[in-house]
């Protein structure tokens, strides 16, 4: 099949020709946006990106109770949710003070107030309540999981936060089977 009628190129050819030059630009426009973006990488010193999206460094400003704190973070004051885990109510509406409240209450205070500590987010990052959901450390103590371990608060799994869960639930099982904390008052 031929492309030129007497001589002449027709509309099929120029569409060819158009198309394989924009497909070689596309290719230019590509090797050039790929090195672009690899030396900006290089030259863009680390220090411009303080910290992980995904860990944030704060100061713990209040202790509201065994699962539940204010901190301060880039100059902005945040309500975090552990994750992960679940303590007695002290100051529910309905419910009011459940029995260990108190107690994870003070050990969290005793834990964490006043400190520098790190939030490692998961996957969702904040609740219906609009409070951000993390996992507290403490130099190299995650507190939620220490809550567990020693017996003040349940495992609680809410997908899609989920990363350390079975290590919840193991140290549940631990604390209940020693009778620590909220255990030692079972039957």
């Amino acid at each position: 099949m031929s492309l030129c009628f007497a001589g002449r190129a027709g509309p099929r050819a120029y569409a060819i020709r158009y198309m394989s030059r924009i497909g070689y630009l596309s290719r230019v426009a590509r090797r050039a946006a790929l090195i672009g973006l690899l030396s900006l990488l290089v030259l863009v010193p680390t220090a411009a990106f303080p910290y992980d999206t995904r860990s944030l460094t704060a100061i713990v400003t209040h202790v509201v109770d065994g699962d539940t704190i204010y901190v301060r973070v880039d100059g902005r004051i945040e309500k975090v949710r552990y994750i992960g885990m679940d303590t007695p109510e002290t100051k529910h509406p309905i419910r009011g003070k459940e029995p260990g409240g108190e107690e994870a209450t003070a050990l969290n205070r005793r834990l964490v107030m006043g400190k520098t500590v790190r939030l490692e987010l998961d996957v969702r990052e904040r609740d219906r309540y609009r409070r951000l959901l993390a996992y507290v450390y403490v130099g190299d103590l995650m507190v939620n999981a220490e809550l567990v371990r020693l017996g003040y608060a349940h495992a609680m799994t809410v997908p899609p936060n989920v990363a350390h869960a079975s290590r919840f639930v193991s140290l549940e099982r631990q604390a209940r089977e020693a009778g620590r904390g909220l255990w030692s008052r079972s039957p």
